[in-house]
């Protein structure tokens, strides 16, 4: 299972990092991750594998939101299958 994280705000120091940390200490692996920085504005969307992990999405999504609440940022956890049909044209 795999999951999609999107992370919005104010570019800092360590937010890829952080972000790496709690999908770590969850078994999630970072597949994919692209970031950009506009003027003072940071953006990042990341692909996770889940399938070892022992942490379910909401378990992840809730760890990000609240690391995102404190930092300023806004960090949304999707499970790939709803990215998908959200998706489907």
């Amino acid at each position: 299972m795999r999951a999609v994280i999107t992370v919005l705000g104010k570019d800092m120091v360590g937010i890829l990092a952080k972000v790496c940390t709690i999908c770590a200490n969850n078994g999630a692996n970072v597949v994919e991750v692209t970031q950009s920085v506009l003027q003072e504005f940071f953006a990042m969307i990341m692909l996770v594998d889940l399938s070892s992990s022992s942490s379910s999405v909401t378990e992840l999504s809730e760890e990000l939101t609240a690391m995102g609440d404190e930092m300023g940022l806004r960090i949304h956890v999707m499970h790939e299958d709803i990215f998908n049909s959200m998706h489907r044209i």
